[in-house]
């Protein structure tokens, strides 16, 4: 429930606090006086779009505020629970609005996004509109009101996550289809660069040690004639250092028998004596082997060449080719098992088919077992609203099956189901049901969406319905029936009603009113509550006009008793239960 709306520099409002009665709440107000601003506003903390627009001229930002009443909603609660709010039985919604149309959203006052409004709007309030008066001629719309009346909205959302998981595997097959087209043509290309790399078989570290050897056959000549040179003077020509050192060492160890602190002294000489020894035999050795080999350095230059292109196209490293071999070789490994893998796809995709289409035709059935109680429903409000000769027909028909991947008994599939709903109504007796798009006139609409709110108005989670002017083309007899029937429907529902017809605002609890001034260069909207004399003059208004007499206050006055008379009766009787409701 709705316990208070605050608006502060919304639109034309300046400010605003607008505090609701339980039962049957009615704004009225002159043509353009701004009662769209409410709902506006309203729409606003429900999680509608922000923009700049909304923001009075000559005001920084908009902020609208609603308090709402959720004791007794578990679902709302946990809802709640989920987002991290706490409420003890207590809604705060609060949003601002910038000048740059940017808007923030607060819950309780935790941020929070719009979206997370959107997703508590349905427990909380229900707005019926003549915009949604013409959405009622769109079958699309149907299937959601049928769904909601026989409370079919868990086993749709079981239905649709079933649906959900085969429609991703029906779209890996699809990949996998396509994939295989290509396949010839993917193996071959595969299979050459496996071949390629193969026909090579790159070694790790293999290019850096090609890289030195042929840096040594590239200067093999000039490596003999350096090597064979310190061969020569360090142990095989006159005057070798060798020689030379192996005279020091033996004057050294004479030294040492002399004095024996020489003795380590000698002992290093030796030592060093052994590893020059040691190193011009190495040198000698390499001096041998060095020598031209332009056969292998040509080989090494292939080979080099080899690696290079394959680095070129895998690399820049070794390592990068030989993860590269390992990457193809695995793809064509699986290119090999599509066929396999294509065969358990569509065995998943047959099993989820079987699971989805049994719950599909169970959610069909109850829609049509619903159809029929909604039907009937509907069609004894339409009676009480003057429509005593209509007949309604909740047509539940299986969608088209051409063209589409998953059918269930020649219907197709999709997360809503196997179903397509449309309302029909016969008028009057004698004529055959058609389509409503087709028949109803504005004020049949109207009624017909009313009908509808009212039969499922024990069936919906929220807490305040809206009706947005849905009086539209009717008057007369037909709006005494409208105001008595939205009076019902607030024995279920607080209601906001937003009218310019004084025969539905008489049987309101509380009656608002809309109205417009000037000041200065602004244009401000205001709202108050109107009590006694205040509000017979407002019914005379709009019974009569910009001129008001006696007369038309006498007439207000008597419609106000008359109208508060019948609720009382009304209120005095059984509360009445939506007919034929699904169970």
């Amino acid at each position: 429930m709705l316990v208070a709306l605050r608006v502060k520099n919304f639109v034309l409002m300046d400010s605003l606090e607008l505090r609701l009665e339980p039962g049957f709440n009615v704004l009225t107000g002159e043509t353009g006086a701004g009662k769209s601003i409410v709902v506006g506003a309203l729409s606003l903390v429900l999680g509608g779009r922000g923009n700049a627009e909304q923001v009075r001229p000559g005001a920084d930002e908009a902020e609208v505020e609603a308090l709402f009443d959720v004791t007794g909603s578990e679902q709302l609660a946990t809802a709640l629970d989920a987002a991290g709010v706490s409420s003890g039985g207590e809604l705060v919604i609060r949003r601002v609005v910038q000048q740059n149309g940017r808007s923030r959203a607060y819950l309780n006052g935790r941020l929070c996004t719009a979206g997370e409004l959107q997703a508590l709007a349905s427990e909380l309030c229900d707005v019926a509109s003549q915009h949604e008066s013409v959405a009622l001629t769109d079958p699309s719309t149907h299937l959601g009101y049928l769904d909601r009346f026989g409370r079919l909205s868990t086993t749709r959302e079981a239905l649709a996550a079933e649906v959900e998981k085969l429609e991703k595997v029906v779209a890996e097959i699809r990949e996998v289809r396509e994939a295989e087209r290509g396949r010839v043509e993917r193996e071959a290309f595969l299979g050459f660069q496996l071949q390629g790399i193969d026909t090579v078989s790159p070694q790790p570290g293999e290019l850096e040690e090609l890289a030195a050897e042929r840096q040594r056959l590239r200067h093999a000549g000039r490596l003999r004639e350096l090597t064979e040179h310190a061969a020569a003077r360090l142990d095989q020509g006159e005057h070798a250092i060798c020689d030379e050192l192996a005279k020091l060492s033996k004057d050294l160890r004479a030294a040492a028998d002399l004095d024996p602190s020489l003795e380590a002294t000698a002992n290093t000489l030796d030592g060093l004596f052994s590893e020059l020894r040691e190193i011009a035999r190495e040198v000698d050795r390499y001096a041998e082997r060095a020598e031209a080999n332009p056969s292998r350095l040509s080989e090494i230059e292939d080979r080099m060449y080899r690696l290079e292109g394959l680095l070129r196209q895998h690399g820049p490293t070794i390592d990068d080719v030989i993860a590269a071999r390992s990457r193809i070789a695995t793809e064509l490994e699986g290119l090999g098992n599509v066929e396999t893998k294509l065969e358990a796809l569509e065995h998943e995709r047959d099993r989820l088919l079987r699971v989805a289409g049994e719950r599909a035709r169970q959610l069909s059935q109850k829609r049509r077992e619903a159809g029929e109680k909604l039907g009937a429903s509907i069609g004894g409000e339409l009676a009480d609203l003057g429509m005593g000769g209509a007949r309604v027909i909740v047509d539940v028909a299986p969608l088209s099956g051409e063209r589409s991947e998953l059918v269930v008994d020649g219907a197709r599939l999709g997360r809503d189901g196997i179903d397509r709903v449309e309302f029909l109504i016969a008028p009057n007796k004698g004529i055959e049901p058609r389509p409503l798009r087709k028949i109803a006139s504005g004020g049949e609409l109207s009624r017909a969406l009313l009908a509808l709110k009212r039969t499922l108005a024990e069936s919906g989670p929220a807490g305040l319905y809206v009706f947005d002017e849905v009086d539209a083309g009717v008057g007369g007899v037909v709006a005494d029936k409208i105001g008595r029937a939205i009076a019902d429907v607030a024995r279920h529902h607080q209601v906001l009603c937003i009218t310019h017809l004084a025969t539905i605002a008489a049987f309101a609890d509380a009656h608002f009113v809309v109205s417009k001034q000037v000041d200065g260069p602004i244009t401000k909207s205001t709202v108050k509550r109107v009590e006694g004399k205040d509000r017979v003059a407002e019914v005379a208004r709009m019974l009569a006009g910009a001129k008001v007499g006696p007369s038309a206050l006498k007439a207000a006055s008597e419609m106000l008793d008359e109208a508060k008379a019948r609720s009382a009766a009304v209120a005095a009787s059984p509360k009445r239960g939506a007919k034929g409701r699904a169970s």
